[in-house]
């Protein structure tokens, strides 16, 4: 039967979702396989470039956080831009973080086929499809989803914990060694670019590629306790921190391995495997744990996210109502869950035959690339509408708060802006050439949805947002 029920309320608190935020960031992941995108535009200079998209995001952020403090939502972003743009927005957004959202978990899946395929052709001599091994993850995740958040949760905290440990004690050691020439602090300068301000342009929006997720907290507005405050401050927390780990371990990796290795390294390097070689093979085992670790954690977090915009979209009946069903015995979008474990199995089957194949592991490499490229137009739309939606709620209930409501916000907005602009200039290469036609093409598919709905059911659009966090949850049971 259909039940009127709620997720748990107070379920989570501060530093279940600041894990939240920062494993759907996976520091060890970003930090093993994305500078390495970087590099060959900034060079040394990268860690310059990771410390300027913390400032970037953090400003980008403030907005995010304003909204998540009045208007705390399991619908995330799609319940902020409905409250401040209007419904019609609130619905495109949705749309926009369904394809945002619901690509990370499948990406991350294959990666770790992929990563693992590599590992063990290359350890061991075993040579197991990416296919079959991306199978076990994608198990998991919808297992501990149907268990519920709090499952989710504990799960990744220990993970979190895990990789963070691997990665600083390896950037440590790289360091306590003097690194390839000796500590220098000129990765922290723009001066250390080979390619100038246009190498650093380029290389932020791969180094950005790191941060997506990082309001992951926000899709818990539903659950957590005292979501005014513990929200926005498990956002701010969980990108400073995790900002800050990026900034250091990617300037280890700079010392350690020296300009002439850095600027030799391409998407396909793993040089945190070259560091372990270099300075300590012990923690080769660890690195590839950490990995591995990381990846799963994305995968977690980032499918607990999806599910509750699913939820709230269902809730709201802007999507088939069946989606707001509340299993009565885990207290768990049980349905939300399933369809979101289909869509993910269907894409990495899909898109890793046509991208190299299902036992190769660019197949699944590819999986991560391809459709990366592809969420983070996607959530950089995202970001913008979310602080447009900020300036606007604040200014109609007459805000003074000229700095927090307005100028961050507007600035916020104009990097994200600049950000996909660069993707959309500097990315010439098919298939990343058709990515931002196909954000077109969906766009185009949601403004017509939202037409349709204006049209025909006017009373259920003009809901979109309308549900909070400070609702009076029904009880399960009787």
């Amino acid at each position: 039967m259909a039940l009127q029920a709620g997720l748990k309320r107070n379920s989570v608190g501060l530093p279940g979702a600041i894990i939240m935020s920062a494993a759907i960031m996976g520091p060890a992941v970003s930090t093993f396989f994305n500078p390495q995108f970087s590099t060959p535009f900034s060079g040394p200079a990268t860690p310059f470039v990771y410390f300027v998209c913390l400032i970037a995001i953090l400003i980008t952020a403030s907005g995010i956080m304003e909204m998540s403090a009045v208007t705390p939502s399991a619908g995330s972003f799609y319940t902020y831009v409905a409250q401040g743009l209007g419904p019609q927005a609130g619905f495109i957004t949705g749309g926009l973080m369904f394809m945002a959202y619901a690509l990370l978990p499948p990406i991350e899946i294959a990666l770790i086929g992929s990563y693992l395929q590599q590992t063990l052709q290359q350890e061991f001599g075993i040579n197991i499809p990416w296919i079959l091994i991306s199978l076990v993850p994608w198990a998991l995740v919808t297992f501990l989803a149907l268990e519920g958040v709090q499952a989710s949760l504990r799960t990744a905290i220990v993970l979190f914990l895990v990789e963070v440990a691997v990665v600083m004690v390896m950037a440590l050691i790289v360091v306590a060694a003097g690194g390839a020439h000796g500590l220098t602090v000129r990765p922290m300068l723009p001066s250390a670019s080979p390619h100038g301000v246009q190498g650093l342009m380029v290389g932020a929006v791969f180094a950005a590629l790191s941060f997506v997720g990082f309001e992951g907290a926000t899709t818990l507005g539903d659950e957590v306790r005292n979501p005014h405050r513990n929200v926005p401050l498990a956002v701010a927390l969980s990108t400073i921190v995790v900002g800050v780990i990026y900034t250091f371990c990617v300037w280890a990796e700079v010392v350690g391995l020296g300009n002439e290795k850095i600027n030799a390294l391409t998407g396909a390097s793993t040089p945190w495997n070259d560091l372990a070689h270099m300075y300590a093979p012990w923690m080769t085992p660890l690195i590839i744990l950490a990995s591995v670790s990381s990846m799963f954690a994305v995968s977690v977090n980032s499918n607990t996210g999806i599910v509750r915009i699913l939820y709230t979209m269902g809730r709201e009946r802007l999507l088939p109502d069946f989606l707001a069903y509340i299993n009565p015995k885990r207290n768990t979008p049980s349905n939300a869950v399933l369809f979101q474990s289909a869509f993910s199995l269907i894409l990495v089957f899909g898109v890793g035959a046509v991208s190299g194949g299902l036992s190769d592991p660019s197949g699944g490499s590819n999986v991560y690339g391809f459709l990366g490229f592809l969420l983070t137009l996607a959530i950089l739309i995202v970001y913008v509408l979310a602080d447009m939606a900020a300036i606007v709620y604040f200014m109609r209930r007459g805000s003074r708060k000229f700095v927090r409501h307005v100028l961050l916000p507007v600035a916020g907005a104009l990097l994200m802006t600049g950000l996909f602009v660069a993707q959309l200039i500097e990315n010439t290469t098919a298939p990343y050439t058709w990515m931002p036609w196909i954000i077109l093409a969906w766009l185009v598919v949601l403004g017509a949805g939202t037409f349709w709905l204006a049209v025909n059911r006017p009373e259920i659009l003009s809901k979109a947002g309308a549900v909070l966090g400070s609702e009076d949850p029904a009880k399960l049971g009787g």
